[in-house]
């Protein structure tokens, strides 16, 4: 049977993930040093993971409620309302969701129309634009760059925009760069995106990792800006809890309404368990006033420091990122782009990254290293790094 004249060419022509391709490579190599994959080193909290033990003990192993629980959909209005100042009805304007993952693919699926397109921040994460493309929408990157840390300006922004326009993802803190728009970057985005009529999609999934004494502004706390963004986020990076896949998505009621139905035909609901971990999470993290999250964001900030450090020693330029938990790298100046790089250190000194052009072409000359991990494995993989340079430019 010939498959190539059966199965969607928008499917069939897409390319692999870029960061698994690498980490696939790393997994079979023994004794490798991995800092591909941008997932927590921590282990989900206790008081978390036994929550949902006795959920499961309990016998509470039904579906919940299409929407998710309500318990936990009402911990989350408290915690965006106390943390980051944005007021949402949690019977009317929140959804649970299987991570950030399926948010993302809803909101797109409830606006974008074929041929409509999606502005999308470049570099950024690598399901965006093949998202865009499986709703039939066409991604249009927007170029971003070093010199201006990595942030969207008014102009790039102003022009991308066409009449076809129909929405901009909003990728803020940003995987790979790090990146982050503090409040008055985005005061100078809102009147075009006002002016255009956008939809914004906001992916806040980095919000509580932020460095340097500043706090995380999303957009949707603007006037005028909360009816028309669809709010994302979830409990994996924040809360180390990446395997348990649950997330949620924020939006005007009306919009959520059409969201709902997507989310009924295609998912029924969040895992119970999971849901009644990332509970206990919020709640917990109320109690003790996040202090586990504060713990784990000061790690980072530990290991961040020494990364952006390392690579400058080098010669490698590496603007300091003040989101999530990535270095972005440059590696220009050795002649090469960020696959050559990436593939050459693999098998030359057994350490994994991530070429940047996997999030888009604006990181072609670039790499990205998760810091995600112990900064014992971090020293390691930079001595590594080290001795790769120095036989480069010999």
């Amino acid at each position: 049977m010939n498959y190539d004249d059966i199965i969607n060419p928008v499917v069939r022509d897409m390319p692999p993930s870029g960061i698994r391709k690498f980490f696939d490579l790393a997994s079979e190599m023994k004794d490798c040093i991995s800092l591909g994959v941008g997932e927590p080193d921590f282990v989900t909290p206790w008081y978390i993971r036994d929550s949902a033990i006795k959920s499961i003990i309990a016998g509470k192993t039904q579906y919940t409620s299409n929407a998710g629980l309500i318990e936990l959909r009402e911990m989350i209005s408290k915690y965006l309302s106390d943390r980051f100042s944005l007021c949402y009805e949690p019977k009317s304007e929140i959804i649970i969701t299987v991570g950030a993952s399926e948010a993302i693919d809803m909101a797109l699926r409830t606006f974008v129309k074929p041929g409509e397109e999606v502005l999308v921040p470049d570099p950024s994460y690598v399901s965006y634009q093949p998202n865009v493309s499986l709703v039939g929408g066409i991604p249009v990157p927007i170029a971003t760059s070093a010199e201006q840390e990595f942030r969207l300006t008014p102009e790039a922004l102003e022009n991308a925009i066409t009449p076809k326009s129909k929405a901009i993802i909003m990728p803020y803190p940003n995987n790979p760069t790090g990146a982050i728009m503090e409040k008055a970057d985005l005061e100078k985005l809102i009147p075009i995106i006002k002016k255009h009529n956008l939809i914004v999609i906001s992916d806040e999934i980095y919000a509580e990792l932020t460095y340097g004494g500043g706090k995380h502004c999303s957009i949707a706390s603007f006037d005028g800006m909360k009816e028309r963004t669809v709010l994302i986020s979830g409990f994996s990076k924040a809360f180390a809890m990446t395997g348990w896949r649950v997330g949620y998505v924020c939006a005007p009621a009306e919009v959520m309404k059409q969201m709902y139905k997507i989310h009924q035909y295609t998912i029924m609901c969040a895992s119970t368990a999971s849901q009644y971990g990332a509970y206990t999470a919020i709640k917990g993290g109320f109690e003790d006033n996040f202090s586990a999250v504060e713990e784990m964001r000061e790690a980072y900030d530990t290991r961040r420091k020494f990364l952006v450090k390392e690579f400058n020693s080098m010669g490698l330029e590496c603007f300091e990122p003040k989101g999530a938990f990535y270095v972005f790298p440059c590696v220009k100046s050795l002649g090469m782009t960020g696959a050559e790089f990436a593939e050459k250190l693999l098998y030359s000194q057994k350490v994994a990254v991530v070429p940047g052009s996997a999030f888009g072409k604006s990181g072609e000359y670039f790499i990205r290293c998760s810091y995600a991990y112990s900064l014992q494995a971090l020293k390691k993989a930079c001595d590594k790094i080290r001795a790769f340079v120095q036989t480069l430019k010999q």
